[in-house]
């Protein structure tokens, strides 16, 4: 009897320890957060890749594509822009904050520190990337999949070798957080505060696609722009 006891506690031990290999390890939730701050200063770069977490075929035809739907607040809780682009499992998409994100805001508000939510969603075939529609049941489910970073600008204390008045900037990864429905209503609801709009005048390579809502900044990978 207590062999038999310790052989199952092998064979748990086993299936647990295989479980852990393959299990997420919590950055690519469907909901992700950060800041970039001091932005009168320089820019900061946000950067997304997407793990393949929702992918069910691998190979020699992939799927698990996912949309990048970005929402940026300023520090006063307001909504200034929000966007959507196409990411790939592997590619790596590249944005500025100043340049992509706080360009064309939907207020006449231009802040100089901001709070990025990113929500991934599955990218359908026959719809395109909208912000103002993520979440919604069957083409813009909420998945897991997205990684992203961030960089951001601090003011580094004076001392001998960094004069006051100095900046470095740091980057990091951003903060897996739980997303209600309530907050997910009122993110997808402002943005959509008027019919979306496919984008017309921006570059597009490869396989790379992009479009925003109401009148956010253009989600444009720094590849795209000349």
């Amino acid at each position: 009897m207590r062999d038999r006891i310790l052989a199952l506690l092998g064979v748990f031990a086993v299936a647990a320890y295989g479980q852990t290999a393959v299990t997420p390890l919590g950055q690519d939730t469907g909901y992700q957060i950060r800041y970039a701050a001091n932005l009168f200063v320089g820019d900061s770069v946000v950067n997304m890749t997407n793990s393949g977490a929702s992918s069910t075929s691998g190979y020699p035809v992939s799927n698990g594509n996912l949309c990048a739907n970005i929402y940026t607040y300023s520090p006063e809780e307001q909504l200034v822009s929000c966007c959507s682009c196409y990411v790939t499992p592997n590619g790596l998409m590249s944005l500025s904050t100043k340049q992509d994100l706080i360009s064309n805001t939907l207020t006449p508000l231009v802040p100089s520190s901001v709070v990025i939510k990113i929500i991934g969603t599955k990218a359908s075939v026959t719809t395109q990337c909208n912000a103002a529609q993520a979440g919604q049941p069957g083409n813009s489910d909420v998945v897991p999949g997205l990684i992203a970073w961030g960089t951001t600008i601090h003011a580094l204390p004076a001392t001998v070798s960094t004069p006051a008045g100095s900046f470095g900037v740091t980057e990091s990864a951003f903060v897996p957080a739980t997303l209600s429905f309530s907050e997910l209503y009122r993110m997808t609801a402002l943005c959509g505060s008027s019919p979306a709009v496919p984008m017309s005048r921006m570059d597009r390579l490869s396989s790379t696609r992009m479009w925003h809502s109401t009148k956010p900044a253009i989600c444009q990978s720094w590849a795209g722009r000349s």
